[in-house]
């Protein structure tokens, strides 16, 4: 089974940003978990902080993999392009969050990715991930 998991914007400061929220740990210290708990299967990473870098990975990916874990981020909220290539590709998405996105501002609330996802895992921490791999297998 082939994997990618995609972060969106300011993932790449987990483990300073916000720890309130978002908890001390890096993104890549718990890839690193991840890829030794599920080592029968191969786990990619990709992240980005732009936009059109996320939707060019999608489409890149979107025909080949068995699923995509995608945390969008704040994108999840205002990226009408991102919720358009999930429903170009063929490959299934599901949408993750580490904090519960419900829980917080209004603005939040909304998800351009959801209807396009095949499910929605929020709220679990960077245990959001594992569910959402959980899910593929």
């Amino acid at each position: 089974m082939k994997l990618i998991i995609i972060n969106g914007p300011n993932l790449n400061l987990l483990g300073k940003r916000e720890p309130d929220i978002y908890g001390n740990q890096t993104f890549e210290a718990y890839l690193s978990d991840l890829k030794n708990q599920f080592s029968a299967i191969e786990l990619a990473y990709y992240q980005s902080n732009i936009e059109g870098e996320l939707i060019d990975k999608l489409h890149e990916v979107g025909f080949d993999y068995d699923g995509i874990i995608l945390n969008a981020a704040a994108y999840t909220h205002t990226s009408v392009g991102i919720g358009d290539a999930i429903k170009a590709i063929t490959t299934p998405v599901i949408e993750v969050h580490i904090s519960n996105v419900t829980s917080r501002e209004a603005f939040r609330h909304t998800s351009y990715v959801a209807p396009n996802a095949v499910g929605i895992i929020s709220g679990f921490g960077f245990k959001s991930y594992e569910l959402a791999i959980r899910s593929f297998l």
